[in-house]
């Protein structure tokens, strides 16, 4: 099992990161309800957006659908998998106007793009335009996946951020991090602080799915996994504070080593 801590140290309470892409789950808005979206949870998310906003960071968010509705899910009970994953895509923009909403009332500028044309509630994806809302200090959201059956949103999450260049992907879920079996499950399960691409592939362990590792681990982004549910933990992940599990390649962090950021 892999050991240490993120490379990334903390610059003084400064962000290490310039541009970020944070992935929630849909299940990360609905709280203790178990399904739709709670208030209260929307609120604490975008409350957690806008203080790593504040500090500069350059933040797009992927958002599930999963409180809505899961295309597998939907597929296995006998509906058209193409069918059920573009309902799920749906979802996925529900959640996005909802996050849109609480952000923007915090004084936040945002915008939600999606995969799939909805022109009526959002802007279409275009890479450069992202971009430039980015380096124009809005929020982005990217809703509606790729935009393709057969993909996830983690899968999303990997293309938009290597298509923006972020720097890396924030993997926000309900646990501290990667786990060797489940920690619902198995008390007694073991937490890895770091993991190489390689080695989720190989044990199989439940970071993202293996299309969304694989890219990730092709083009050198790294991933840091970490709870959603504890306070401010957003704000530590871009500060470069020790949290959850960072999964990345020995190139990333010899290099991260090298400018002084571990």
């Amino acid at each position: 099992m892999a050991t240490g801590a993120s490379v990334a140290g903390d610059r003084g309470g400064g962000a290490v990161y310039r541009r970020v892409v944070l992935k929630l789950s849909g299940e990360a808005l609905q709280g203790d309800a178990g399904h739709g979206i709670d208030v209260g949870t929307l609120e604490r998310v975008a409350a957690e957006i806008r203080d790593v906003h504040a500090l500069g960071v350059q933040m797009a968010v992927v958002i599930g659908g999963g409180n809505i509705f899961r295309g597998v899910a939907g597929s296995t009970r006998g509906m058209d998998r193409a069918n059920a994953d573009y309902m799920g895509m749906l979802a996925t923009v529900i959640n996005a106007m909802a996050l849109q909403d609480a952000i923007e009332k915090l004084d936040v500028p945002v915008r939600v793009q999606t995969a799939i044309e909805i022109k009526e509630l959002a802007e279409s994806y275009i890479r450069r335009r992202a971009v430039r809302h980015l380096e124009k200090g809005r929020v982005v959201i990217f809703a509606a996946g790729t935009g393709n059956p057969y993909f996830t949103t983690d899968t999303a999450a990997s293309l938009r951020g290597l298509e923006i260049g972020a720097e890396i992907i924030l993997k926000a879920t309900k646990v501290d991090g990667v786990y060797d079996r489940d920690p619902m499950q198995h008390p007694g399960a073991a937490r890895y602080t770091d993991l190489t691409f390689l080695e989720v592939l190989t044990r199989e362990l439940k970071v993202m799915d293996a299309a969304a590792i694989s890219l990730c681990m092709d083009n050198d982004l790294p991933i840091q996994v970490f709870n959603l549910t504890v306070p401010g933990n957003v704000k530590r992940a871009v500060t470069g504070e020790p949290l959850g599990t960072l999964v990345a390649s020995e190139r990333w962090r010899a290099a991260n080593r090298e400018m002084g950021h571990g």
